[in-house]
């Protein structure tokens, strides 16, 4: 079973909604102990970066979440759940994030992108082969942001988008955990493709990679 993380912060609702549509078992939990039952690991959620990693080491899943993923479990970070896989922002100075993909998290330029935030639908660009979004280039995918994810290396990014005159990457992985900036619970066929491919991934174990 897969376990979406209630952490109270966003689309929970809706991201269970679209797994069940695909007839997908998942449940939605705030006990940590789930986690450690759970064949693979959903973290959502829409607000800040600060509250978002206070909320989860409240409740004790951080440490939980990290030794999950560490043993091999998969892990999907969908908008905010993923800019808490990497290990800090501009959006909350001080607080420490995952760390479980190294770079940062930053603030779009509106000299650059011209409007905060982006929102609405967006194209992703493959950049590397990826068992999730192979079959997704050129799909497009609902976006609602401020801030994008600045991995340390390139070959983190599985997808990149333009927003402005700003290229940023789009999705993210390293090894079983991947993250999304845009949300496949809003965005139709391939969003829910999406979805689709990280259960194949949970169950069948294609997940090698970097």
């Amino acid at each position: 079973m897969i376990i979406i993380i209630d952490y109270d912060l966003g689309n929970l609702a809706s991201v269970e909604k679209a797994f069940r549509y695909l007839g997908i078992e998942v449940f939605l939990s705030k006990n940590v102990e789930d986690i450690k039952k759970a064949d693979g690991i959903v973290l959502p959620g829409v607000g800040a970066f600060g509250e978002g990693m206070k909320n989860l080491r409240k409740m004790g899943a951080e440490r939980i979440i990290i030794n999950e993923v560490s043993a091999g479990k998969p892990l999907l970070g969908i908008c905010l759940g993923m800019q808490l896989l990497l290990e800090n922002s501009s959006e909350a100075e001080g607080v420490r994030g995952f760390g479980m993909i190294p770079g940062c998290v930053r603030k779009f330029e509106k000299e650059s992108v011209g409007k905060i935030p982006q929102i609405g639908w967006n194209q992703l660009e493959l950049v590397q082969r990826d068992p999730i979004f192979n079959e997704l280039n050129g799909c497009n995918f609902y976006f609602v942001h401020s801030y994008y994810v600045l991995p340390d290396d390139k070959k983190y990014i599985v997808t990149k988008t333009r927003y402005g005159m700003t290229e940023f990457a789009s999705v993210v992985r390293k090894n079983n955990v991947w993250g999304m900036q845009c949300h496949p619970e809003k965005s139709s066929k391939a969003g829910l493709q999406t979805l689709k491919n990280f259960c194949e991934v949970v169950y069948n174990g294609s997940n090698s990679g970097n």
